[in-house]
């Protein structure tokens, strides 16, 4: 590159967001990452020097949080793209749902603003698969980047439909205020991978419950993974290809898996951590009915309903992407993290 350019990688500390960090200065670009607080900048530099990154100097940090304007316009200052990672995440059941909408669609429209503002060629937003895929439930045909999730469908987590109602926000101030701003999204579906530190995605719940006993049955949910290192590098395409201007791009690796597939994955690769883990197979019939009863079973039973024959060709075609990760060697990936940083006691 003649010019270093710079991007800005809104919450350098999240499991997507690092790993986009650490990418980006393997490429040579000068990144700046807002953190919601500065106490977290050393850990960050730490974890990147650990994996190989010898130099910071093309790093540097910001606080700013997606619910207040202070510090964005000097986080945007001097950069040609920004990558909006950081969301809002829900360990629990909100209370009331639209007020745990808000802080998401008016983070991801005070990133673009803002971005407008400072001349910012083009954002790159991460939504989710939730945002694109749920609704579909012909199992016959391709789910792809033309489908979005009925934001009132039952049972769609407070996390998705915040995704997805984020996600229709942003592209509606494009159309409407966007001027010469570009703008592209990345829907993933489920993602894991090896993780640069103690901090995972919300995805590895998924081997959490199965490792450690709580899931006593595994409903026969079908799933889409996508390796954390696959999202990154269709970020950092997104940001750069003059073909992902004003387009959504799926994350996922080639096939499905079920949960129960799942579970005996583990118990075949990792026979020493599996001990708890159950091979007991919820028929959908008992899901489909305790859904009537549990806001946790109503999930499952929308998941169960999804169509996962999930076509990735978009970015193949347009980016050039390729997964360099199947789904195995993505879980296996998953299970080496949750070894080494002890997530599982």
């Amino acid at each position: 590159m003649e010019k270093i350019e710079t991007v800005l990688v809104t919450g350098g500390t999240g499991f997507v967001g690092l790993q986009i960090v650490l990418q980006l200065l393997q490429k040579g670009y000068r990144v700046k990452t807002t953190l919601r607080s500065l106490k977290s900048k050393d850990s960050v530099i730490e974890t990147l020097k650990a994996n190989g990154i010898t130099s910071v100097d093309n790093l540097s940090f910001v606080e700013a949080e997606l619910t207040k304007d202070d510090n964005w316009a000097e986080a945007m200052k001097d950069c040609t793209y920004v990558l909006s990672v950081a969301s809002p995440v829900f360990f629990d059941i909100p209370n009331d749902e639209n007020e745990a909408m808000r802080p998401a669609i008016e983070g991801i429209l005070r990133v673009l603003k803002f971005a407008k503002s400072a001349g910012i060629k083009r954002v790159v937003m991460t939504s989710s698969f939730g945002a694109l895929g749920f609704s579909h439930t012909d199992k016959n045909t391709e789910t792809t980047e033309a489908d979005w999730t009925d934001p009132n469908l039952k049972g769609l987590s407070a996390y998705e439909k915040s995704k997805g109602l984020s996600e229709r926000a942003a592209w509606d101030f494009i159309k409407k205020e966007g001027g010469n701003l570009e703008f592209a999204t990345i829907n993933p579906v489920a993602i894991l991978g090896p993780s640069l530190s103690k901090h995972i995605s919300g995805s590895f719940d998924i081997l959490n419950h199965l490792l450690d006993g709580s899931m006593k049955v595994v409903p026969n949910i079908p799933l889409n993974i996508v390796d954390v290192r696959d999202v990154a590098d269709l970020h950092i395409r997104a940001m750069t290809n003059p073909n992902a201007n004003g387009q959504r791009f799926i994350a996922s690796a080639d096939g499905q898996i079920s949960m129960p597939e799942i579970a005996q994955l583990l118990k075949n690769k990792f026979p020493e951590a599996a001990a708890k883990v159950s091979t007991k197979i919820l028929p959908n019939w008992i899901l489909n009915f305790a859904s009537l009863f549990s806001a946790q079973a109503k999930a499952g039973s929308m998941l169960s309903k999804v169509n996962r024959n999930v076509s990735n060709a978009k970015a193949r075609k347009l980016l050039g992407w390729t997964p360099i990760a199947t789904i195995e060697q993505t879980i296996l990936a998953s299970l080496e993290s949750i070894s080494k940083y002890g997530i599982i006691k």
